[in-house]
């Protein structure tokens, strides 16, 4: 025969409560002291939405399209003006750390700065230039005196420093960002860089894809990034900035 059991509410409410029970047992009372392990006032979730982690790996919905008037700025001219006597040359060649560190050590370069340009994105930030949305070219923007180093004296270093015949890419590093550049400021200037590549192209058996462009707008990356080898890198090694110096140059410090 099939029991049925009734639980009575009067005994459920007369049910000692959890509480109650620890007070009367002492040796329970640990359980009532505070923890004395720090306490954080917003609950930790290790939740991460989908969503988000796509868009870290740059998927989702892509940014909104730049407007007209921001791309006319970004594909303007490099309107800034170099101190007087001095003139700007700007070049890609891949991670512009190790690029910027030779052009440091060129004779007669005063003053290098790396950022963002060719793109079409107002004031991009690193992130921005790393999805490859955005068309800019990682550069080196070079101030030098023409009385003591010539514009071919930079063309010399930048050949030196990269490999011109590789596509959006310089060793393990892949992008457009990437890509080998000459951006030109004046007809002279693009004269000689083309006159460079033309005898370069004679010392190599592959096709050279150098660009060769009028610079324009030109974005000074985020201040960590300036000088970032010679102030020490990731590692925290400094590598020498003076000028004439041979060492080897360790990309990532």
């Amino acid at each position: 025969m099939l029991r049925t059991y009734t639980t009575s509410s009067s005994f459920l409410l007369s049910r000692p409560s959890l509480s109650s029970t620890i007070t009367k047992l002492p040796f329970l009372q640990f359980l009532r002291k505070p923890s004395t392990f720090p306490q954080n006032s917003r609950p930790i979730s290790l939740y991460r939405s989908p969503m988000n982690i796509l868009k870290n790996l740059g998927f989702g919905s892509p940014k909104s399209a730049p407007s007209v008037e921001n791309s006319a700025i970004a594909q303007g001219p490099d309107d800034d003006v170099p101190a007087p006597g001095q003139q700007f040359a700007q070049f890609g060649a891949g991670c512009f750390w190790g690029v910027e560190l030779a052009f440091q050590r060129v004779p007669g370069v005063t003053k290098t700065e790396v950022g963002y340009t060719q793109g079409f994105m107002h004031n991009p930030s690193y992130e921005d230039v790393c999805s490859g949305t955005t068309n800019h070219s990682e550069v080196v923007r070079v101030q030098f005196d023409p009385k003591e180093c010539s514009y071919e004296n930079l063309l010399d270093a930048f050949w030196a420093r990269h490999d011109p015949t590789t596509l959006n890419r310089q060793g393990n590093d892949v992008g457009t960002q990437y890509r080998s550049g000459i951006y030109y400021y004046t007809p002279e200037q693009e004269k000689a860089a083309l006159e460079s590549m033309e005898k370069q192209q004679k010392l190599l058996n592959r096709k050279i894809v150098t660009e060769i462009l009028p610079a324009k707008k030109f974005y000074r990356a985020e201040e960590y990034h300036q000088q970032y080898l010679a102030k020490g890198g990731r590692f925290g090694f400094k590598q020498s900035a003076e000028k004439g110096c041979n060492d080897p140059i360790r990309c990532y410090g």
